[in-house]
């Protein structure tokens, strides 16, 4: 199934960008498809960590939430600089990451600092070290939330 999935993605990707569907043009996209699987399975490059496709069906409950807390974090953001007295806190926190792959770590890690007044200062295996531009952002982060919707993300608990 893996590599049914990474050759319709590479044969589509082909077909965008080539925009010929001529015999000569077609076969030489599918030889490109097969050789650039092939490559790669001998590089030990094709993994399910490599082309994530199983995690397609959680994305498309994580990516909007991701958004909208984008869009939260932004609005609050917006509110403490046009605020007369700048109300800031700046906070350094730690929190403890519960993900169990590579891919999930630099997704929470990612979905932190996309998120206005939050920024991932250091990786240490599982710790992270958050700075958060108010003492209520890093609460928010403290509480866990994101922590547990990237770990359900990834297939976690």
């Amino acid at each position: 199934m893996l590599y049914l999935t990474m050759g319709l993605v590479l044969a589509a990707f082909w077909l965008l960008l080539s925009g010929h569907y001529t015999f000569i043009t077609l076969s030489a996209g599918l030889l490109s498809v097969i050789g650039t699987i092939a490559l790669g399975e001998r590089m030990k490059l094709v993994d399910r960590e490599g082309h994530p496709i199983h995690l397609l069906p959680a994305f498309l409950t994580y990516f909007p939430w991701l958004v909208w807390e984008i869009m939260k974090a932004a609005w609050d953001v917006t509110k403490v600089i046009l605020h007369p007295a700048l109300p800031i806190s700046p906070t350094i926190i730690s929190v403890k990451a519960s993900q169990k792959t590579a891919a999930g770590l630099a997704t929470y890690a990612n979905s932190i600092t996309l998120t206005p007044g939050t920024i991932t200062a250091r990786v240490n295996g599982h710790d992270f070290l958050i700075h958060a531009l108010t003492q209520a952002g890093a609460r928010d982060l403290a509480g866990g939330a994101m922590n547990r919707r990237v770990t359900r993300f990834e297939g976690g608990k």
